[in-house]
């Protein structure tokens, strides 16, 4: 299977600093009352991908505290503490909050599945409080993981709607946009945008399209190769990686965002795509479909653990012509949805306030 895997190097650093971590918990571990101070449980800031920009937005707001927190937010996706050191933090009284992204199923991951939903389950059900990322992550979370007791709540990922906001359109032919970090089990998310585009332009649509974010060697080659048997060189650009500083000037460069993966749980590009006034054309799988709403166009496909199944590139066609007529008047709704659900001031208060409720009851 062409999908994600877990090599034998990056399991063994991952041993070590898990370890690592352990034996920090279980000397600075301890409850202490006052405004919450947080450890990130080993998860980083950064802005390459979902985790390090989600502790990058909450450390804007909780700045990390490793040497005298009084609560640990974990991420499902950056499951670093070892089982023992949840043990040591709940016999201390200190809170664990969880923020719980997708899980591990054979459709993406060719590894052992059983044991990282394994891993991952332990701080699932030890967590005092869980956000679902969405409702489909709850759903998949409780499949594979085993349903919790406990509190939770389902918050979405959030976006800064001052910083990600449309700019005003050149004359341009209608831009498409495919953003994010594309490996080789997700070239379909480029190469069926590319045969698409060239359907649309035979089509008599003057139409483009962006790729931006970085691209790993396989897929770089099938891209260019893609380019070069459609005779698109000029109609594609390839941007490579970039930065959440650099983020809202791409998604501004685009008219409409193709989110074709699979069953993503809840992607901050979409997020990001819809502020800045960009709808969305997408799989109606996963979680995109609660962040669409009304908006944007969905595409039907069977959901599955099993494989991979992709929007067919005849109704992701018909999708894109429909969008290069709609596209203004659906990125307003997009942007206007954005602006009322996801906007990142709610998304802190709400963290704030299960933060200090957990720490005022473990005053009481």
């Amino acid at each position: 299977m062409a999908g994600k895997h877990d090599p034998f190097l990056k399991r063994l650093a991952r041993g070590a600093y898990r370890k690592a971590l352990g034996m920090q918990v279980g000397l600075r571990a301890c409850a202490r009352p006052g405004e919450p101070r947080l450890f990130y449980g080993g998860a980083r800031a950064g802005s390459g991908g979902g985790p390090l920009v989600k502790v990058a937005r909450l450390q804007e707001a909780f700045p990390e505290d490793r040497r005298s927190y009084n609560l640990v937010y974990l991420l499902s996706n950056a499951p670093y503490l070892p089982p023992s050191a949840l043990a040591t933090l709940k016999a201390r009284g200190v809170p664990i909050v969880l923020n719980q992204n997708g899980t591990f199923y054979p459709a993406w991951f060719d590894g052992d599945c059983q044991a990282k939903n394994a891993e991952m389950a332990a701080a699932y059900h030890a967590a005092d409080h869980v956000f679902w990322q969405s409702a489909f992550c709850k759903r998949f979370a409780d499949q594979h993981l085993g349903a919790r007791q406990g509190a939770g709540e389902i918050l979405f990922n959030a976006v800064d709607t001052t910083r990600f906001c449309p700019a005003p359109r050149p004359v341009r032919p209608v831009t498409f946009l495919v953003a994010g970090k594309i490996e080789h089990h997700l070239y379909n998310r480029v190469g069926d945008a590319v045969m698409a585009l060239t359907a649309l332009r035979k089509g008599g649509i003057e139409a483009r399209l962006i790729v931006a974010g970085s691209l790993d060697d396989e897929s770089a080659r099938r891209a260019e190769a893609d380019i070069a048997r459609f005779g698109l060189d000029t109609e594609v650009d390839l941007l490579g990686p970039y930065s959440q500083a650099e983020a809202p000037a791409i998604y501004q460069r685009g008219d409409v965002y193709l989110m074709t993966k699979p069953n993503d749980p809840c992607p901050n590009t979409v997020l990001e795509a819809m502020a800045c006034g960009l709808p969305v054309v997408y799989s109606a799988t996963g979680g995109v479909p609660e962040l669409a709403g009304d908006t944007g166009w969905p595409l039907k496909v069977e959901e599955s653990t099993q494989k991979m199944v992709w929007p067919l590139t005849g109704p992701l066609t018909d999708a894109m012509a429909a969008a290069s007529i709609r596209f203004a008047e659906q990125g307003e709704a997009a942007r206007e949805r954005a602006r009322e659900h996801f906007d990142i001031a709610p998304w802190i208060a709400r963290h704030r306030a299960v933060f200090e409720a957990l720490l005022a009851q473990g005053q009481e």
